[in-house]
């Protein structure tokens, strides 16, 4: 039933955001050097690596770390690279990963392949064999403000309780979540 959920939704939000997405795209192409996307190596279900796409929101040749490890992270964004990552319009390009079956619409944010502390510690709960999602619970509960501890506790909630209807109340969250802006790192 997930899987269908995850179908039925991304789908959904590909008509919603098919005009949006396409002038992203043309705004990159437009704002800076380099391709429109930017691939990133993820860990997704079973510590398997995986490619994920997200609107190039940063310089090429930043170094690829969590955000929030970057010195002076705003020297590394592209000019609408800021609000690209506050709306939150940067992640659109991940629907591709769940149509393609890597990711599900809900689930822990995957990691970079470089977070091996988180990667470690999921895996010692058996959070890896969880889909990773497109927004999770961690996303509502905090997002790039928490640490790594506090994320495995909130992803172990999750996988303790997910469930058709505790994905549907994260979606709908998370959608609030982004309209505040709240917890995202530049």
């Amino acid at each position: 039933m997930k899987r269908i959920f995850d179908l039925i939704f991304c789908f959904l939000l590909v008509i919603i955001f098919l005009f949006p997405i396409i002038t992203i795209s043309i705004l990159v192409v437009l704002t800076s050097n380099g391709p429109v996307l930017y691939w990133s190596d993820r860990v997704g279900r079973y510590n398997l690596i995986f490619k994920m796409p997200k609107f190039r929101s940063m310089k090429v040749g930043t170094p690829e770390v969590a955000s929030d490890l970057l010195e002076n992270p705003d020297s590394h964004l592209t000019p609408i690279g800021s609000f690209l990552r506050k709306s939150s319009l940067d992640e659109l390009p991940q629907l591709w990963c769940i149509i393609k079956g890597d990711m599900s619409v809900v689930g822990p944010r995957p990691a970079l392949f470089n977070q091996y502390d988180l990667i470690y510690q999921r895996k010692l709960f058996g959070i890896d064999l969880l889909k990773p999602g497109l927004t999770g619970l961690a996303q509502i509960k905090g997002r790039d403000d928490l640490l790594t501890t506090e994320k495995v506790n909130i992803d172990l909630e999750y996988l303790n309780n997910s469930g058709f209807w505790f994905d549907l109340k994260i979606v709908c969250l998370t959608f609030f979540k982004v309209l505040s802006r709240s917890g995202i790192s530049h």
